[in-house]
């Protein structure tokens, strides 16, 4: 299972061909699974090289929203996106708190935009309702790469989002709403039901058929990889990348290493 935003693509980017070739490569021997905070469409975005790759087609498996969202793709021609699985956050936590939830974002929102001292690039569409969980995103989604270069540098220098995750984190345990808040990307905020983290992911798997692994960039408590790299860490088949480039050192010289030793044996 692989994260894609910072491990198998630069933020909102495109594949690349080097990371498409240790992919092929990998499912020679393995099944791939893509865990993603994203929903769908940045998966289609991101990576529709790589589903138009017959061999990996045939191979992956699409986890959208930390896997409480589940496509596998089919077909030869124009290939297609099977729905496996798929959940609402409304209707987990009760309408009530899923209105209150956006609520306090809104606020905060509108005390973030009139912080005078961060000066934030804003682009729109703050808050986005991915079903199965919540992303807020201060600068907006629409953000060009230049207003998200910008924010990183303010976040960098203010520590914007450790200050705002504190602040929910706080709201959430004073009003007990069973939430949780993670880092998503390097701009944005995943807000779920305790439980929908990545290793949700697990659950459409057989424990007892399947020896899973794991590469993502956000291993880190406040990050949205921590729980799947921290259960994993222990068989030693969980790794933190820096980026595509570590990625690609990692398929290459550790999991197909391996894979292909287990064969030979």
């Amino acid at each position: 299972m692989f994260d894609i935003d910072g491990t198998l693509t630069e933020p909102r980017k495109i594949i690349s061909r080097t990371v498409l070739i240790a992919l092929r490569e990998l499912c020679r021997y393995a099944e791939v699974g893509f865990v993603t905070g994203s929903d769908l469409d940045y998966i289609k975005e991101q990576l529709w090289p790589l589903l138009n790759d017959p061999i990996i087609r045939i191979n992956c498996h699409l986890l959208p929203c930390n896997g409480t969202k589940y496509y596998i793709p089919y077909g030869d021609e124009d290939p297609k996106l099977q729905e496996i699985h798929n959940v609402s956050m409304k209707k987990e936590v009760g309408e009530q708190i899923f209105n209150r939830l956006m609520g306090a974002l809104c606020m905060l929102q509108s005390e973030i935009v009139q912080e005078i001292e961060y000066e934030l690039p804003l682009s729109g569409h703050f808050i986005q309702n991915r079903e199965s969980m919540i992303n807020w995103c201060p600068i907006g989604r629409l953000a060009t790469q230049t207003q998200r270069e910008k924010f990183k540098a303010l976040d960098k220098l203010y520590k914007i989002r450790k200050r705002y995750l504190e602040i929910l984190n706080a709201y959430i345990a004073t009003t007990n709403l069973k939430l949780m808040v993670k880092l998503g990307g390097n701009t944005s905020f995943d807000i779920y039901p305790r439980g929908w983290d990545k290793t949700y992911a697990l659950s459409h798997y057989n424990a007892h058929e399947w020896n899973f692994w794991f590469v993502g960039d956000r291993c880190s408590v406040d990050g949205n990889d921590f729980e799947l790299f921290n259960l994993l860490k222990p068989t030693g088949r969980a790794f933190e990348t820096g980026g595509p480039e570590e990625t690609v050192e990692i398929i290459d010289f550790h999991i197909l290493k391996e894979l292909q030793q287990e064969i030979n044996i």
